[in-house]
């Protein structure tokens, strides 16, 4: 009995450790009553130039920032001296509260002083920016437009002087980015484990871990890339194995609360598009003289195409909409499971207020909720792998098919072309059964 249980309760304590983002972001607010639900949403569904340390949202495992500041100049240093923890003590309670504080990064370079910050307000929030110093005149309109836009300004204050915000170009690693690499390495190490398996034991069948890895491998070349793309599959399976095998661990590294996990990769659209283009290229640059045949000068009636290009609009626009759907569905399905469990997480403080025993009902239906919620994903990060990969094989498949076996397609599923040919067939058997007989009573 014990060991049927262990699994739902080790869950369960795992669910109840995950709103520590909760907990921390709420200390952001003036009121400590208050909860930001939308910021805190939108701070695990974004990036950030630091991963948080687990069970701890002030300290941060720091990453390295890498801008190209105004006058071309390049600076690398970590994320960690943009920021530092203060302590705060409430006058009235007399609680303590840590919380993350931007702090101004200065770098002497050249004889000259670069000033660079992680702005926590303004028209670049969340981004490192480069702080210029300002003359007397810009001073006043730096104050003027501070106050009157505090939201979408340009400007900043910051230790008792005025600075014109400048934002570099940015090619820092940061977190989504840090995942991709650490998705990357994991994929590259499941698919080299199998090959030196292989290499050691020869055909035998792997077992385990190798033994299940090896059973996607061959459920998605055989019954999905094979079936679809027939003697073009060795030519579009190792690019569309690598789609399938990195968008399923992107979504399950996701799953995870802490590092190296809790990075929403495929719940940003960034790089849901990427992976879309990518699809998008291959489709393009290897279609086929039909393919684009179909596009510009399609088999449809003569009025539909001239002297009114209608279908050649919609066949164009069709070429985009493809992967435009590949990137939507990916990303919405995926961004959509995170929102569910953050919201049905975020319950437990929005109850709080209504009492102890209204708190503790709504702890457990939470994180009931959630477990059910997390294993759905796990299910669902599997599905949109596999849907990802078996449409980018479909719009390489009709790309990359060639005339004649177009028309045998098409032919093939007809029912009046199907009845021609047996007629066509039954005379012929008939002509040969005649001359059959005839050659019998010769003989």
């Amino acid at each position: 009995m014990s060991k049927r249980i262990s699994i739902p309760v080790i869950l369960m304590a795992l669910i109840s450790l995950f709103p520590f983002n909760v907990a921390a972001a709420a200390d952001h607010s003036e009121n400590e009553n208050e909860l930001d639900v939308k910021e805190i949403i939108f701070e695990h569904l974004g990036d950030g130039y630091g991963w948080e340390v687990p069970f701890s949202h002030v300290y941060r495992i720091p990453l390295p920032v890498i801008v190209r500041a105004e006058d071309g100049k390049w600076f690398c240093f970590s994320s960690g001296d943009l920021t530092e923890v203060e302590v705060v003590e409430n006058e009235t309670t007399g609680k303590v509260s840590k919380h993350l504080k931007p702090v101004l990064k200065t770098i002497e370079k050249d004889g000259k002083e670069y000033n660079f910050m992680l702005m926590h307000v303004g028209k670049h929030k969340d981004k490192v920016v480069q702080l210029l110093p300002l003359d007397a005149s810009g001073v006043e309109a730096a104050k003027a437009d501070i106050a009157s836009n505090p939201d979408e300004t340009e400007y900043a204050f910051e230790d008792g002087k005025y600075f014109k915000e400048y934002r570099p170009l940015d090619i820092s690693i940061t977190k989504n980015v840090a995942a991709l690499f650490i998705a990357a390495i994991l994929v590259t190490a499941m698919v080299m484990g199998l090959v030196r398996y292989y290499a050691r034991r020869g055909l035998r069948a792997p077992r385990k871990g190798a033994g299940f890895f090896e059973m996607l491998v061959s459920f998605v070349y055989y019954d999905t890339i094979k079936s679809t793309l027939g003697e073009n599959t060795k030519r579009f399976a190792p690019y569309l194995l690598t789609c399938f095998f990195f968008i399923l661990v992107m979504n399950l590294v996701g799953l995870i609360v802490i590092f190296p996990g809790g990075a929403n990769l495929t719940g940003n659209i960034a790089v849901t598009l990427v992976l879309a283009v990518m699809t998008f290229i291959i489709t393009n640059i290897f279609g086929t003289k039909h393919y684009w045949k179909e596009i510009f000068w399609p088999d449809v009636p003569l009025f539909l195409k001239f002297p009114l290009p209608i279908m050649q609009v919609i066949e164009v626009f069709g070429i985009f909409t493809k992967p435009a759907a590949l990137c939507v569905r990916l990303f919405a399905n995926m961004m959509g499971g995170h929102i569910i469990v953050i919201t049905l997480t975020l319950l437990i403080f929005i109850f709080a207020a209504f009492g102890t025993g209204v708190a503790g009902g709504a702890t457990v239906i939470s994180v009931a909720f959630s477990i059910f919620m997390l294993l759905l994903d796990v299910l669902v990060s599997f599905i949109q792998a596999y849907v990802f990969t078996l449409l980018s094989a479909l719009f390489i498949s009709m790309a990359v098919i060639k005339e004649h076996e177009h028309e045998e397609k098409k032919d093939a599923g007809d029912p009046i072309e199907e009845h021609k040919v047996k007629l066509e067939l039954k005379d012929e058997i008939d002509a040969m059964e005649k001359l059959a007989a005839q050659t019998d009573i010769k003989a």
